[in-house]
């Protein structure tokens, strides 16, 4: 079986030799250079085998680290050496820093108020078809539960069975080898919180009972901090990273029949008040996508929205048809492709630059679910 499977991948690994010979002069450097960075730990050891017979370990890695990620499963079935570099750091990294990485999309939904689903979307696959994820069984049974995105790994945070017991436990998802681990646990119980990514550490944000407070985590010390701000309230609706810091919308309270978005800067280490302009206009879920904030506006039908940060306004990019999409919705990018996701992972893309230059949208669009589940949460893990 072994041997079959390994004879797949020789077709791709003659291509990327061949590949090899048509690059530039100095690519060698290059490849020791990045070798010099993500070294292979068993290169060390004195039992060690080559990755190809024959083949240096840095021209192997390359030509693996080619192979398109469908065809993962296959590699770690040739022998445990390949499994274990497929599911290492060094493989990721490498992939990542070639630009090989292939990204992926995964949905965090809630199921009548009772529990909670992960869904995983391949957008290169065909057909495109959302897949059920496993998760921990302590973490099916509860709602308001946090997702996070950081390297290679998701993480399900916090969340509650019922209103007296929230928890502050934490798990997390390599990708790359789909195995779930208990992890350092948050600092404060939370649920219904925002949780974002920033200068690779994971922000813990607000929630109910512990609006005025956030928790950092940082994987080189794999512990969380936690700060208190008073300007943080809870009923969060929304958040996003954008032009390094992160930025928090929260729901309407009869106090604060206007928007209320703030922002937080990490050098800063503190909050503070967003804009009114850009703050009147954001009215639904949003996404950045190369340094530009877009919001899907439920105010009037479905409208995507754009900020333009020079003139500080809105301005509309573009109307979506109900038919195809059903709100509540979650955005999420891939270069400048846009997902809509809604009920039901009901699916809507398309090119952002398409439809602004031109006007006209060339759409695609994924069938829901026969589950009517919402969508809570969306992230993006290029492996």
């Amino acid at each position: 079986m072994a041997w079959l499977v390994a004879r797949e991948v020789v077709g791709m690994i003659k291509s990327c030799l061949f590949s090899l010979n048509l690059m530039v002069p100095g690519w060698g450097t290059a490849m020791g250079s990045v070798l010099s960075r993500f070294q292979v730990a068993a290169r060390n050891e004195p039992s060690h085998e080559p990755l190809i017979p024959s083949l240096p370990d840095d021209v192997a890695l390359f030509c693996l680290a080619r192979v398109p990620r469908k065809f993962h499963p296959k590699l770690r079935l040739v022998c445990k050496q390949w499994r274990d570099m497929v599911w290492s750091d060094e493989w990721y990294s490498f992939r990542r820093y070639f630009n090989f990485d292939e990204a992926l999309i995964f949905a965090l939904c809630g199921a009548n108020q009772q529990y909670s689903h992960c869904y995983m979307l391949d957008p290169s696959s065909s057909p495109r078809l959302w897949k059920h994820l496993s998760i921990p069984p302590q973490i099916s049974p509860r709602i308001g539960v946090g997702f996070g995105a950081l390297g290679k790994k998701i993480y399900l945070l916090g969340g509650y069975k019922d209103p007296q017991s929230v928890s502050h436990q934490v798990y997390c998802c390599d990708v790359s080898a789909n195995k779930w681990c208990r992890t350092t646990s948050l600092s404060i119980p939370r649920c219904y919180f925002a949780c974002e990514v920033l200068d690779e550490k994971i922000y813990a944000i607000g929630g109910s009972g512990t609006a005025d407070s956030w928790d950092t985590y940082d994987p080189c010390t794999n512990g969380w901090i936690s700060q208190v701000d008073p300007i943080l309230i809870p009923n969060i609706k929304d958040s996003v990273v954008l032009d390094g810091q992160i930025y928090i919308r929260c729901g309407g309270f009869p106090l604060l029949p206007h928007v209320y978005a703030i922002m937080y800067k990490p050098s800063r280490g503190s909050w503070q008040h967003v804009d009114a302009d850009m703050a009147s206009g954001w009215k639904g879920p949003a996404v950045v996508i190369d340094g530009a904030l877009y919001v899907l506006d439920y105010s009037s039908g479905l409208r995507l929205m754009k900020w333009r940060k020079e003139s500080k306004d809105w301005v509309v990019v573009k109307s979506l048809s109900q038919r195809l999409i059903q709100p509540p919705c979650r955005l999420v990018a891939i270069g400048k492709e846009l997902f809509v996701i809604g009920k039901g992972l009901s699916t809507l893309m398309f090119n952002v630059d398409q439809s602004e230059n031109s006007g006209e949208m060339v759409e695609s669009s994924i069938s829901p679910l026969t589950s009517n589940y919402d969508v809570i949460s969306c992230k993006v893990v290029a492996v």
